[in-house]
């Protein structure tokens, strides 16, 4: 089997290394940094240097394809529309032309369901997403629009990711001691590095189409999960400011019971501290 990778960052190349040590499958990843190529060729048959607005480029990558993941970040300061829609709409256009590509796997982000005033929210809600998040949203949609006979397209929706070398001591780390804006009441959504890889496996081998949240079953508030995390590092507890508005991009606690019917097992089902 073929499987194309568009973003090598932190999901893209631990999926990479699992596919590549579990399966047998030929990996094409893309980079658009040229200086990582070499290291990307110890989890890849073949890497390109390519931005997701060249379609040249990712003509060349999509060729004979029977998956394609898509799994991209732009970065803070990043410019969203040319990372995540130019991308989409490149790729569509491509891919109403390929024929070999059967599956397309996409990492959204839980952010895009904005304020939801801390209810408990499926797949089936309307998003409320800001500014960047209105072009997430767009990429999803066109996305979506290319689903056919031929053709699955799943979306998982990932809640915020920590693993190896993103514990969470490493991201809380400076917030010991700090005043932080809003009374951290907002439910949190978290999931670990291993359970995003082996929710893009299971997507793959289950050829799962349509929005999928995948985030863990820990039921905390951002304030109950800081608080733990400074108590069990001994970091300085934090102050919360109710006066100053939250700088969360959303609030919502997401349901994964969509995934969970579909099979799907956690490996860490609750945050680790």
């Amino acid at each position: 089997m073929n499987i194309g990778i568009i973003g090598c960052g932190y999901v893209g190349c631990a999926i990479a290394k699992y596919w590549q040590q579990k399966m047998t499958y030929v990996v094409t990843a893309t980079t658009t940094t040229p200086e990582r190529v070499s290291s990307l060729e110890n989890l890849a048959q073949k890497v390109l240097v390519v931005k997701g607005n060249d379609i040249e480029g990712l003509k060349s990558f999509v060729k004979n394809q029977d998956v394609i993941l898509l799994t991209i970040a732009s970065g803070r300061g990043g410019n969203y529309k040319e990372t995540y829609l130019d991308t989409a709409n490149t790729l569509a256009e491509l891919l109403q032309e390929n024929s070999s590509v059967k599956q397309l796997i996409y990492t959204s982000t839980c952010s895009i369901y904005g304020d939801q005033k801390g209810a408990l929210v499926d797949e089936d809600v309307n998003v409320l997403p800001n500014a960047n998040g209105e072009f997430i949203r767009k990429t999803e949609e066109v996305l979506l629009s290319l689903t056919s006979s031929t053709l699955k397209v799943c979306i998982l929706r990932l809640g915020g990711i920590y693993g190896p070398s993103r514990e969470l001591l490493k991201i809380y780390s400076r917030a010991g001691g700090t005043i932080r804006p809003g009374d951290g009441g907002e439910p949190i959504n978290w999931i670990h590095l291993d359970d995003i890889v082996a929710g893009i496996e299971f997507a793959r081998s289950q050829h799962l189409q349509g929005i999928y949240n995948l985030v863990d079953d820990t039921e905390l508030k951002n304030r109950e999960l800081i608080d733990k995390v400074c108590k069990v590092h001994n970091l300085n507890p934090v102050t919360w400011d109710s006066n100053q508005p939250s700088s969360r991009q959303y609030n919502a606690r997401l349901s994964n019971q969509k995934i969970k019917a579909a099979g799907y097992k956690f490996i860490y089902p609750y945050i680790g501290y």
